[in-house]
């Protein structure tokens, strides 16, 4: 849900577009080619998901509109593997030792740096898709609430 509202808050449309989602879980993956794939505001993309069995991955990255990298590998798409103006959401979020204070640092699994100036958008890691899935959970919490004070008024 986070994800949708991120196309839909920043006007990237999604009908009639290639979406390719690039990691088969049951978090993110299938649910995401299912919203993508259904006939509704925010859906009717054409969608492809590839995973670790992907033959020739770059083949398929390339022709994104719509790329989703949810397959939990640090810096796994890179410019190379994108075409102009591709709008990325980076679901990934890797914790990559390294020689700061705290001894690691965050990656998502895009690289962002050789993404930048062929890419039309993406989302930040951390900063994107995290604190949009902990928004959306408080939205359902909320929503949730508000109809059991209406089935409790109504009875």
């Amino acid at each position: 849900n986070g994800i949708l509202e991120i196309l839909k808050y920043y006007n990237i449309p999604v009908a009639g577009r290639h979406a390719v989602i690039v990691g088969r879980s049951n978090i993110v993956g299938k649910p995401m080619f299912a919203l993508l794939a259904q006939k509704f505001e925010m859906g009717n993309a054409t969608v492809t998901i590839c995973h670790t069995g992907t033959k020739d991955l770059i083949a398929h990255t390339k022709r994104a509109d719509i790329l989703i990298a949810a397959a939990g590998s640090p810096n796994m798409i890179t410019g190379e593997m994108i075409k102009e103006g591709v709008d990325i959401i980076d679901v990934g979020i890797n914790r990559v030792d390294d020689d700061s204070d705290k001894g690691y640092k965050l990656l998502g699994d895009v690289d962002t740096d050789s993404v930048m100036g062929i890419a039309h958008s993406v989302t930040p890691v951390p900063g994107g898709v995290g604190p949009m899935t902990i928004t959306m959970l408080l939205v359902n919490t909320v929503l949730s609430a508000e109809k059991c004070r209406k089935l409790e008024t109504a009875v």
